[in-house]
């Protein structure tokens, strides 16, 4: 260790807050990355506060944080998911038109019709939002599941409407699949396996019908991105090219050659790559191709899934956005359909895609609030340290007053000044380890341990605000390990395992952003923990210009209410989210856009999240039996004077309400008494 002796000099508690600088909700943006997981939808208004565009043919604004303001006036307890439905109506309208440009601009000779793959966000409001939205495109849906199925089938309003059948199916999925084509209703199921065609052909021969159907290909051709194993040879979904021959001479021998309407292929979940696609595309459409020459009524491609969206930007390199825009992946599609079979001499197909991500995924905003912040253990004094101290302590104290010196030192160049950094972090760190040592030995008291825990983290600010003077991009690998030490814990009333399971079991990003007092400059850095008991309960990597980074800029959070969005949670999240600590869905709100009301929005509908005993009831604790035990717990204190007959009564009433409270912290009402606890404090103290 290399100290130092500096005389009459005392060791200080540096400070961390970066100088006031010219901070404008410009900079709010490109910090938040907001123009590359926002653009167009989202936007920073002039008072600082995130705002959506949903609508498709207008410029009209909703700022968040006015809605959350109504959701407050209304007693709507965070967290709350905020649905903007006008913004499934727009990408609905923005994919199909898309198509009808690229189709009209290659003189393409077929036409598009989607689905939505309902697996995406099943919930009954999202499925109704987006047929609504797409009848005038003939948009349909698409199921992969027995319980889809049944959910979808009474939906089929027009004839000419697609339910593509995805997924392994039973006798009674088949049956009510071809119940569906008896009904008159343009219901394909996509083959799975080669089994699935014997048993469509058994069922269909029980009905007495000529049944339909398509095949799902197994490609040759791989994704890209996290589900790039959807596609190729270890897929666990398609039929491979030989048993499609199989599968067509049984056809012929039963001169239904017309049953195999369709040929599709799916090679994951958010493509990241154009390149990728347009070679699956390729592939398929040869196939398609053949089967027309060989006298198959092969009438439609559908290109599956996989239209991204980006929830970062492409340069982080986390393989989490894509390299394309909307128009660009249509006009891949289109073109090279169009391409393939001009060059075989074959009609163009109907296109069918199953876009579910890029419909829903924006629509949905997660708002919760945050509890407090905690910091790390810094006194605004340091401790008195003299020569009777431990030795441990002296010596952290000596290595503070030396890196004072050191980073006042202006003799000393850039690379003397990392070289003297680098050292003292090593030499805290030992110090730190060494005091924890003596303290489990029983060598250490607790004050003095108290001390090396205040000596330390000063310290650890001192490096710190040290290291901004210099150039991050040159600074020693372990020195970063400093600001990743001095990140607040930001605790929100949440759960990750409920609103955000992807975050935990995939590691996928989402975009956080506080949703207001984004025209102040964010002077914190923070992870974000949740209320469950589970240490994985947390959000602590986040998007990165130059990727992930292990903390959130933020803002002190002060005695007033302070809001963050979760956003782009309007795929999967709703459905996977599982019950940790009984903790049940959100609150959700929807919101439309309208222009004559005041903030230019209304609340159509409010749907409560659940309560304690609608989840305690998922577990099998009801509750009249739990009454019943509480107030025989109770009558028993009574009966033995342990309680007032009055209390007894106060505690059997207040029991029956929390079991219809929220799951969730009461945010608005607790709160609101901290604040005033604080107040009255602050009051009797003055």
């Amino acid at each position: 260790m290399n100290v130092d002796p500096i005389e009459s000099q005392t060791a200080s508690i540096p400070s961390v807050e970066p100088e006031p600088s010219g901070w404008g909700v410009d900079d709010a943006k490109s910090l938040y990355n907001l123009d590359k997981w926002g653009f167009p939808y989202f936007n920073v208004n002039e008072g600082g506060h995130v705002s959506v565009r949903p609508l498709y043919d207008a410029d009209t604004e909703i700022d968040i944080y006015e809605v959350v303001e109504e959701i407050k006036r209304r007693g709507i307890q965070l967290p709350v998911l905020i649905r903007f439905q006008d913004l499934l109506r727009r990408r609905v309208v923005e994919l199909n038109e898309s198509f009808r440009r690229a189709i009209d601009e290659f003189e393409y000779k077929g036409v598009y019709q989607g689905v939505y793959p309902v697996k995406v966000n099943q919930l009954h409001e999202v499925v109704l939002e987006i047929m609504e939205a797409g009848e005038p495109y003939n948009f349909g849906l698409e199921c992969g599941s027995k319980a889809e199925l049944f959910a979808t089938l009474p939906h089929l309003e027009r004839d000419s409407m697609l339910l593509i059948c995805n997924g392994y199916k039973d006798a009674t999925m088949i049956r009510s699949m071809l119940m569906g084509q008896q009904l008159g209703k343009n219901v394909l199921p996509i083959l799975e396996k080669y089994k699935e065609f014997e048993d469509l052909i058994a069922e269909a021969d029980q009905m007495g019908l000529d049944p339909k159907f398509g095949v799902r290909v197994r490609l040759a051709t791989s994704g890209t991105g996290r589900w790039a194993e959807s596609g190729g040879d270890v897929s666990k979904f398609g039929i491979s090219i030989p048993d499609i021959l199989k599968l067509i001479s049984v056809l012929r021998e039963r001169d239904q050659i017309n049953a195999f309407e369709l040929v599709h292929f799916h090679i994951g979940s958010q493509i990241t790559d154009i390149i990728a696609l347009k070679s699956a595309v390729r592939e398929a459409t040869r196939v398609y191709a053949k089967l027309v020459k060989m006298g198959l009524g092969v009438k439609y491609i559908d290109v599956g899934g996989g239209l991204g969206i980006n929830y970062d930007s492409p340069e982080a390199g986390l393989q989490q956005s894509i390299n394309y825009t909307l128009q660009e992946y249509v006009n891949g599609v289109v073109y090279t359909i169009k391409e393939i079979c001009d060059i075989e001499g074959v009609p163009h197909p109907i296109i069918v895609s199953e876009s579910g991500r890029a419909l829903t995924a924006h629509h949905s905003v997660l708002v919760v609030g945050v509890l407090s912040a905690t910091k790390k253990s810094v006194a605004d004094e340091l401790p008195t340290v003299t020569e009777a101290d431990e030795p441990v302590v002296r010596e952290l104290y000596d290595l503070l007053v030396s890196l004072e010196g050191a980073s006042n030192g202006a003799s000393r160049g850039p690379g003397q000044r990392k070289a003297r950094y680098l050292e003292s972090y090593h030499d805290a760190v030992e110090k730190r380890r060494e005091a924890e040592l003596l303290f489990s030995l029983g060598y250490l008291s607790l004050e003095d341990k108290g001390k090396t825990e205040q000596l330390y983290w000063a310290l650890m600010q001192g490096l710190y605000k040290a290291m901004t003077q210099l150039d991050p991009e040159s600074l020693p690998t372990d020195l970063y390990h400093v600001e990743e030490q001095l990140v607040d814990q930001y605790l929100c009333d949440f759960s990750v395992f409920q609103s955000m399971l992807d975050h935990w079991a995939i590691d996928q990003l989402f975009p956080v952003m506080p949703i207001h007092r984004l025209n102040e400059e964010p002077t914190r850095r923070g992870t974000l923990v949740d209320i469950t008991c589970d240490s994985d309960g947390k959000v602590d990597q986040f998007i990165g210009d130059d990727g992930e980074r292990s903390f959130l800029e933020l803002h002190p959070t002060n005695d007033d209410n302070y809001y963050l969005g979760f956003f782009l949670m309007g795929a999967y999240q709703d459905i996977l989210g599982d019950m940790h600590n009984l903790f049940g869905r959100v609150n959700e709100v929807h919101v439309y856009a309208d222009e004559e009301e005041d903030g230019n929005f209304y609340i159509e509908k409010y749907i409560p999240g659940t309560t304690v005993i609608e989840a305690l009831s998922l577990v099998q604790y009801f509750p009249s039996d739990l009454k019943k035990r509480m107030d025989s717990l109770i009558r028993q204190r009574v009966k033995s004077k342990k309680l007032r007959p009055t209390q007894g009564v106060a505690f059997t009433e207040r029991y029956a309400r929390g079991l219809e409270e929220y799951t969730y912290y009461n945010f608005w009402r607790d709160n609101e008494r901290a604040r005033n606890m604080e107040r009255k404090k602050g009051g009797e103290e003055s």
